[in-house]
């Protein structure tokens, strides 16, 4: 676990300068790739996934380092070489893994949320799942284990293997020559990402492109046909945690009302998007049919609101960074109670964005919270040895936070309300 915290304080201000710099250079290049709603709401998605993985809030049913012990039919010695073939396994794996969870139904709500974003940028890159709580996908492992590649290899591999598809999540790259036939590019991903009919449920491979060439599934980005992002489903909100669970309370409501028994069972392992007719005749879910005239998502605005919402993303990572740099100092049920503020302080200011009223309740649980690890540590984690007055400032934020969520939620008005076409520039 240490080694992973210690990798993402690197990683993390990275990510965030990369982000930066790509928005820098959409300035120049005159082109509109950000919204800021929508670039709080993927951060603070990357928040809440960090949090899920750093604490382990996943459960294995059958662990990796299990399937070696009992699989393994060689003993490769540690070289380059058994990198270089953790590396190809991991991303036969990922390609696999990835297109069960497009088009199966149960499997599609632990990657809708990376979807969920109607732009496509290195932010929305970091949208990703806290939903996926079990490990179901681990027999993809078995050519792996076979081949006797210990589990501390792939340890290693497996963050690597991650942040190296952060930097195709971008429309400012076009094609890249002949790295077109080996690598994904940021063309082959913005096709994935798309919901044009044309490119639905295409290229899922996450570092060799090989893979969709070779398993019938790639899709080259056509001229003629510019990607438009999203899900057709919208989620129209920027709660990362309630997107994580949205498609799975749809599941949850149309296996109750459906008076068929067998299509209470089917609906969890039919393709994406199926749904029992009975149920699909009487409670109609809209659906983007026009990809090229739906109206992106945009609550309504209140003055500052974006403001603010960018100040309590940037106070609630230096806290989560903060607490991973305690990371053996405190017990980890103390360290869980930090986790929690931060993820529930998430969950408060994105409801805020929706100008949703649980923002109100969530950030009561957030005072309550903070209260709480006040009184059982006296500091934010032992804020006060790293900054004068660290505990007053503390206090000062989570009774601001409280305020201003009171401010938005009963008294600022609204200011005027303009929600754009999607386009596909």
């Amino acid at each position: 676990m240490q080694e992973y915290v210690y990798i993402l304080m690197f990683a993390i201000p990275s990510f965030v300068v990369l982000i930066a710099i790509e928005y820098a250079y959409s300035l120049v290049k005159g082109v509109e790739v950000y919204n800021g709603m929508d670039t709080i709401a993927s951060l603070s998605s990357g928040m809440t996934n960090i949090l899920k993985d750093v604490f382990r809030l996943t459960i294995y049913l059958v662990s990796y380092a299990w399937l070696v012990d009992k699989l393994a039919l060689f003993s490769i010695e540690t070289t380059v070489l058994l990198y270089v073939l953790a590396f190809i396994g991991k991303d036969f794996a990922g390609y696999w893994s990835h297109r069960f969870e497009h088009v199966i139904n149960i499997f599609w709500n632990r990657h809708v949320m990376h979807h969920s974003s109607e732009e496509f940028n290195l932010a929305c890159a970091l949208r990703q799942s806290v939903s996926a709580m079990v490990a179901i996908f681990v027999f993809l492992y078995i050519p792996m284990a076979i081949l006797g590649i210990p589990a501390e290899i792939v340890n290693v591999i497996a963050p690597l293997h991650l942040f190296a598809q952060f930097w195709y999540h971008t429309r400012l790259i076009n094609r890249m020559g002949f790295l077109e036939h080996i690598l994904v590019t940021p063309s082959h991903h913005r096709v994935h990402h798309a919901i044009n009919d044309e490119y639905m449920d295409k290229n899922y491979s996450g570092i060799f492109i090989v893979w969709d060439k070779l398993f019938g599934t790639f899709q080259e980005e056509l001229d003629a046909v510019p990607p438009v992002y999203g899900i057709k489903r919208p989620a129209r909100t920027w709660n990362p945690i309630i997107i994580n669970f949205q498609h799975l309370w749809l599941l949850i409501k149309d296996a109750w009302r459906t008076e068929n028994w067998f299509d209470k069972l089917r609906i969890w392992f039919m393709p994406t998007g199926w749904r029992p007719a009975d149920v699909a005749a009487q409670y109609e879910e809209y659906a983007i049919q026009d990809v090229y005239n739906f109206k992106k998502y945009q609550s309504r605005q209140a003055s500052g609101l974006q403001f603010w919402s960018a100040i309590q993303l940037t106070i609630n990572m230096i806290l989560m960074m903060f607490l991973f740099s305690q990371f053996g100092k405190y017990p980890l049920q103390i360290l869980l109670l930090g986790a929690a503020f931060i993820f529930v302080s998430t969950f408060a200011f994105t409801s805020l964005m929706d100008r949703s009223i649980i923002a109100f309740i969530a950030e009561v649980i957030k005072l309550i919270l903070g209260s709480l690890i006040l009184y059982q540590l006296g500091s934010w984690f032992g804020l006060d040895e790293y900054m004068y007055n660290g505990t007053i400032v503390f206090v000062i934020y989570i009774v601001l936070s409280f305020l201003m969520t009171v401010y938005y939620s009963f008294i600022a008005k609204d200011a005027p309300f303009h929600s754009k076409l999607s386009t596909a520039n």
